[in-house]
């Protein structure tokens, strides 16, 4: 048994490493009511249909909310700059729809892969540092893509946004309305939970989690005496959803401007996942309570918007398990 050394303390791994593991394993398991969120989205494809429009932007920002769950709540990896990988998905989709290439299922794939390629380079530099460091360098990862899509204004539009775009029907015969958005926003939603948190991708949940819980036990060691994959690998993985989150809302609206590159973008984000359940699956009640309140808030009086933004001050401070996680914690 392997024995590592880090200030007063020893940690210990072999058999309490494996206990461990099993530990977060039981924690992480799939329970039956975590197919509710599925079942809720198919039920308002079902029940409310002149709310597709709206329902297909909630499930595109779903997505990006689960995809930057993966970066901060599973592989801890804090950022104030995952806009850049929604806005690289976005403007690599919307540019290929503008001239010339607007079939929307490969444009997915290229958006989430130019994401997931951003994401690689990227963490491979940003990614050597932490704490505060880390942070900073996340948000000049995404204030340079917003300058070079400003300074590119021949191909991205500038302070204009993309325009032109030209969506064309799903394989040449569906047309891309809101009841085939509404549909191909479910398929990715539902697979982020399933392949991140099944058991063929559970290690990528498992083993930050289990790098934290020894710091934990360890007085602060960021070490551990077994092998772990390194945090950038995470990062494109996480990158790429967002990316696909990003071209399915650019091909939706067929504008892309320089938005999706904001910090306010990957603020809201982060507001978002404060709401959330503990869980993956608490994107699903994060994003639309965040949504629904905030276009509460534009149609109504000031008064309402202090009492939203007075909320979202009392979950922070009081709700530290998001909406679920403190009825759960009363129960």
């Amino acid at each position: 048994m392997a024995i590592l050394l880090c200030g007063r303390a020893v940690c210990s791994v072999g058999h309490d490493g494996r206990r461990r593991r099993r530990h977060l394993r039981r924690r992480h398991r799939y329970r039956v009511l975590e197919a509710l969120p599925w079942l809720a989205a198919i039920a308002a494809y079902v029940a409310f249909p002149s709310y597709l429009a709206l329902g297909a932007q909630i499930l595109a920002m779903i997505l990006f909310a689960l995809s930057a769950d993966l970066v901060l709540g599973y592989a801890g990896i804090v950022t104030l700059g995952h806009a850049a990988f929604f806005g690289t998905g976005a403007y690599t989709a919307g540019i290929l729809a503008a001239h010339g290439w607007g079939e929307p299922i490969t444009g997915l794939i290229a958006g989430g892969s130019a994401a997931a390629l951003i994401g690689l380079l990227s963490g491979l530099i940003v990614l050597r540092t932490t704490g505060l460091t880390l942070l900073m360098q996340t948000l000049v990862v995404a204030t340079m893509l917003a300058e070079a899509a400003n300074k590119a204004s021949f191909i991205t539009g500038g302070d204009d946004g993309l325009q032109g775009m030209e969506v064309w029907p799903i394989f040449g015969r569906l047309r891309f309305d809101h009841v085939w958005q509404y549909r191909l926003f479910l398929l990715p939603d539902g697979a982020v939970p399933v392949l991140v948190g099944g058991p063929a991708y559970r290690p990528f949940a498992l083993w930050p989690l289990a790098d934290r819980h020894s710091a934990k036990m360890c007085g602060g060691c960021t070490r551990s005496a077994h092998r772990h994959p390194p945090p950038a690998r995470h990062l494109p993985i996480a990158a790429g959803f967002a990316g696909i989150s990003g071209a399915l809302i650019g091909q939706t609206t067929q504008f892309v401007s320089l938005s999706f590159l904001s910090l306010e973008r990957s603020g809201t984000v982060l507001i978002m996942l404060i709401m959330r359940h503990r869980r993956l699956y608490g994107a699903f009640i994060g994003v639309p309570l965040y949504m629904i309140a905030q276009t509460a808030s534009r149609r109504s009086t000031g008064l309402l918007v202090f009492l939203d933004r007075l909320m979202m001050v009392l979950l922070v401070v009081f709700a530290r398990g998001g909406v679920l996680g403190s009825s759960s914690d009363l129960r």
